[in-house]
């Protein structure tokens, strides 16, 4: 299959390309980008004027709701609504039912996920059987079965004995390490601590369950290789601790969910429990500190944090409600959003959604994603920047259809999606 991808504004954020041309594919790869080869005869031309044409989005958390919670979501309507939003490489955490601690398990969902000829699937491996906290998982027959990292997903590390273990090992074999950022005893509210919480009477999370988990993992791995990425950091203690630690040399990354990127604990208005999220919504200072972190690298990467959560679950008082939302399809919107809102250079937000992900998985993944170059692999999102799409819960494409982001206007709508040289979604 010979496509052409004609007259649109080609951007590569990791190469700095930002110009009008073309790019040519052939037999799932990128052969030129700029001007099609002498000879180039396409099977296929998609007219891309007025268009951006984009690297694949990368995004590093996103629950499938398989196994175990195909009530939530199916793998199939999770995948669709991926490619719908131009993600066509995603990480799965492991909190699914059973966990992805065994090599048959994460296997058969890499063997579902590649049946569906939709985006590219990284399991990430339970850092512990069960994610108990207690025993090691075998990382390395993990790896095997295509595990990226290993984390706990949500669950925090109630042994700090056996999170120093699991660090060591995971250092000894190269092995990454995600963890979210949060202490077992502190972290069990419902909303941020603040005045909003205290208004209207919900528990809260202090920001001191984020930085006490901060400081534990930042002295365990002082002193060693150790890679550690941070998974949705949500306040600006956060992000002073995470700053010094790059300072300091320490190999740590980190990402920003859409929610604490955008929002604040305002946005949950009149205990609406769509905005019931895993971290909660903190106040306006942290959201500028994120915003501010992402712009200048301090945090990496920009992630939908998709979790479909069915509507019965959510139609609960406020601290009842699972929390969670649904996403993915969000991702790209969002980031044109903030980049617009807090003046951030395009080529840099758009990083924080394509090639910066791909760095931080490092050697586990083919370098070539999250870029356009010639050689690597054809997965390519064309984007409308001129389209403006109101978000309707009844028109997402997920099984799940929560979202803080109800009725909110959004810049950027995906109309092709590519993986592999083939057309996975056309609007």
């Amino acid at each position: 299959m010979h496509i052409l991808i004609r007259n649109g504004r080609v951007i590569d954020p990791a190469s700095g390309l930002d110009q009008v041309g073309d790019v040519a594919i052939a037999d799932g790869k990128i052969v030129a980008v700029g001007t099609a080869p002498p000879h180039f005869t396409p099977t296929q031309t998609i007219d891309a004027s007025g268009c951006w044409v984009l690297p694949g989005l990368v995004d590093l958390a996103v629950r499938l709701r398989e196994p175990g919670h195909e009530h939530a979501g199916m793998l199939h309507s999770e995948m669709q609504a991926a490619v719908a939003g131009g993600v066509t490489s995603l990480v799965c955490p492991p909190d699914t039912d059973p966990v992805l601690d065994e090599q048959g398990l994460v296997e058969m969902l890499k063997f579902r996920a590649e049946k569906q000829h939709k985006a590219r699937l990284f399991p990430m491996g339970a850092l512990t059987q069960g994610l108990k906290g207690d025993t090691l998982t075998e990382m390395a027959e993990l790896t095997e079965s295509g595990c990226v990292a290993f984390g706990q997903a949500d669950v925090p590390m109630a042994n700090t004995q056996a999170l120093a273990r699991a660090l060591a090992y995971a250092t000894t074999f190269g092995f990454s390490v995600w963890l979210r950022p949060l202490d077992k005893d502190l972290g069990k509210g419902v909303a941020a601590s603040g005045p909003s919480a205290t208004r209207m009477g919900l528990a809260g999370v202090p920001v001191a369950a984020e930085t006490i988990a901060l400081h534990t993992i930042f002295e365990l791995i002082r002193g060693t290789q150790t890679r550690v990425h941070l998974c949705r950091l949500s306040s600006a203690a956060g992000v002073a601790l995470l700053r010094q630690a790059k300072a300091q040399g320490l190999n740590v990354t980190a990402d920003v969910s859409i929610h604490s990127l955008l929002l604040t604990d305002a946005d949950i208005g009149y205990f609406d429990s769509s905005a019931r999220l895993i971290p909660p919504l903190r106040q306006q200072a942290d959201r500028d500190a994120l915003a501010a972190a992402l712009a200048d690298g301090t945090i990496d990467a920009l992630v939908s944090d998709h979790t479909p959560v069915e509507e019965d679950a959510k139609v609960k008082p406020f601290a009842e409600a699972e929390p969670g939302a649904s996403a993915v399809e969000l991702l790209l919107s969002a980031a044109i959003l903030w980049s617009q809102r807090d003046g951030v250079p395009l080529l840099r937000a758009l990083q924080t959604i394509t090639s910066a992900p791909i760095d931080v998985l490092g050697s586990a993944v083919d370098a070539f994603l999250g870029r356009l170059e010639v050689g690597g692999p054809a997965d390519v999102c064309i984007v409308d920047p001129q389209a403006h799409w109101t978000v309707q819960p009844s028109a997402l494409l997920s099984q799940a259809k929560s979202t803080p982001f109800n009725g909110m206007q959004l810049p950027g709508q995906v109309r092709t999606t590519l993986v592999d040289g083939a057309v996975v979604f056309s609007r």
